[in-house]
Order: C-alpha cells, then sequence, then structure tokens
C-alpha cells in the first residue's frame, strides 16, 4: 500500500529544495541607468552565457542549471520571432515572455517531480526611463514586476538591500555598474568573518559564491542601449568594459574620502572654538568671588575651638 503524501507536503519539498539549490548560485543584478538597463553577472566562462537578447529591446538573464535557463531561454527566443512575425513587432513585449516563462515554470514545478532549479529575469528598455520594464520570474512561475532593480539567484535578499542603498534615478554606466559591482561583491565584514572561520568553512564559502573584487574576465556584462532604435542588447567587453571597471572604481574610491572629509573639519572647528574661547576674557569662565566681608565666617570662632569668645590672655 503507498504511503501518503500531502500535496502541502510535496510542493513544500520541491520549493525547499529548489530554493537550497538556487542559494548556491552567484548572485547577479540588472538595474536602470540613464542611457537604459544594465545587466551584471559573475561568470567567468566565455561559452556559457548568463545573459542574452531575446528580441530587439528585450533581454534575457538568468541563473541556476545552464541546461535548463538555456533550455528556457531558446524557447523564449522562438516565441518571440513568431510572434512578432505572425503578428507585429510591437506585440513583442516583456510582459508577455514573463508571462509565458511564468506559465510554463509553473507547470513544471507542478507537474514535474523535479522544478527548474532557475531564476530568470526578462528586461525591456523604453523609449524612456518611465517606460522600462524589468520582471523577475522564480521556479514556482511567480512573476514579479521590479522598478528600477532586480538582484536574483544566491543571496538576492542581502544583494538588494546592498544595491538599494547605491541606486539612484538618472546614474551614468559608469556609476551603475559601480553600485551592480558593489552590490554582488561580499562586504568586508563577511570576508574578515570568513577568513577567522576554519579553513574548510572558508573553502566551502568561496566555492558557494564569495566574491572579491572581480575582474574584467569574471564578469558578463550587457546592456540595452536606449540610444539605438533597432537592436538594443550589446556586450561590454574587452577595453570598454576595463575602462568602466576603472571609472566605477575610482568613484568607490573617491566617494568614502569625501564623506569622510566634514568629519575632522568639525573636530577641528570644535576644538579651536573650545581653545578660543578659553583664551578669551569674555567667554571664559569667571572664578569664583571671595565671600563678602559682612558674611559670618565659616571657620572656628577667635578663641576656643567651641566658639565661645575669651578674653586675650594677658602678662
Amino acid at each position: 500500500m503507498p504511503f501518503y503524501v500531502s500535496p502541502e507536503q510535496i510542493m513544500r519539498d520541491k520549493a525547499d529544495y529548489a530554493a537550497s539549490r538556487i542559494a548556491r548560485i552567484r548572485s547577479c543584478v540588472a538595474l536602470q541607468y540613464a542611457g537604459g538597463i544594465l545587466m551584471v553577472a559573475p561568470n567567468p566562462s566565455t561559452s556559457r552565457h548568463k545573459i542574452s537578447e531575446l528580441y530587439d529591446r528585450i533581454a534575457f538573464a538568468a541563473g541556476g542549471r545552464y541546461n535548463e535557463y538555456e533550455a528556457l531561454r531558446k524557447a523564449g527566443v522562438t516565441l518571440a520571432d513568431i510572434t512578432g512575425y505572425q503578428y507585429d513587432r510591437r506585440d513583442v513585449t516583456a510582459l508577455g515572455l514573463a508571462n509565458w516563462y511564468a506559465q510554463t515554470l509553473g507547470g513544471i514545478f507542478t507537474d514535474s517531480p523535479k522544478p527548474y532549479e532557475v531564476e530568470i529575469v526578462v528586461a525591456e528598455v523604453g523609449v524612456t526611463p518611465d517606460n522600462d520594464q524589468i520582471y523577475r520570474i522564480t521556479f514556482d512561475g511567480s512573476v514579479s514586476d521590479e522598478p528600477g532593480f532586480v538582484a536574483f539567484g544566491g543571496q538576492a535578499d542581502q544583494v538588494s538591500a546592498r544595491l538599494k542603498e547605491r541606486f539612484h534615478d538618472g546614474m551614468s554606466l559608469s556609476e551603475a555598474l559601480g553600485a551592480a559591482l558593489g552590490a554582488i561583491a561580499v562586504p568586508a565584514t563577511q570576508n574578515s568573518s570568513s577568513s577567522a572561520s576554519s579553513s574548510s568553512s572558508s573553502s566551502s564559502a568561496a566555492g558557494n559564491g564569495a566574491q572579491g573584487e572581480l575582474t574584467a574576465a569574471q564578469l558578463e556584462v550587457a546592456i540595452l542601449d536606449r540610444a539605438r532604435a533597432h537592436r538594443t542588447f550589446r556586450y561590454l567587453r574587452g577595453p570598454r568594459l576595463e575602462e568602466l571597471l576603472a571609472e566605477s572604481r575610482a568613484a568607490t574610491s573617491a566617494t568614502p574620502s569625501t564623506a569622510a572629509t566634514p568629519a575632522p573639519a568639525e573636530a577641528s572647528d570644535s576644538g579651536a572654538s573650545s581653545t578660543t574661547s578659553a583664551s578669551s576674557g569674555t567667554s571664559a569662565p569667571e572664578t569664583p568671588a571671595s565671600p563678602p566681608d559682612d558674611e559670618p565666617p565659616t571657620g572656628p570662632a577667635p578663641g576656643g575651638g567651641d566658639g565661645i569668645p575669651r578674653p586675650p590672655s594677658g602678662n
């Protein structure tokens, strides 16, 4: 007689399995900047891409198992081409593709014994920044609209919190790249705690996607360029990426020193003001005055210690 397992338990086990597997990958980010949408993914491989083009103004980014999200990417390209050919190129939208991905992943999560270990982002650049669209689709088919920026894969919540501190509207491309790199990099406190731990835990953390300062060879960077009328997607590689990395790191290194400059100035000003006030006669605290002559003395009365006056001793 087969054992009975409740549907709630089955779905919970599937969700825990997929979430634990996705948490092991490296986090990726997609964010808006003044000229379009930037996508950054740590990826040292030159043959397996996490970011690619879906259609004219639409890009695809994913993290997880390569064979699973690559099959989804090809299916999305086919769907976009057929829709644009049968109807109109303007009918191909990021929202339509995101809904199709959500239905596909939701069906796989419900019907298949093993869910897909992927998270997908579909982004579309508009004519103006207000028309930009970024959608995140998770392994269970949930789709969410992410205005401004999104982090997916790995420790997405922590990366999103760090990216929120760095993101602002109207950033340049180098500023957006610096914000993305600062968000996906492991904080110094986490690095110090990892170095203080045992060697086994440090090696496991390094295999779990812990990142220091990423180089151009370890990054996959692409943009949707708003200025282009057709085929807005393009990769950033080689000297151009090196130049942007240098600009972003120079701006990042200059920001803390600029922010820390007023602190010592205020301290020196306050010290100078205290010194000046101490040297000035008007603002210096006055010396306590001696009591008036008409006040009774506080010491023992002359003549004896009991306070009774006695005549002076004669010869």
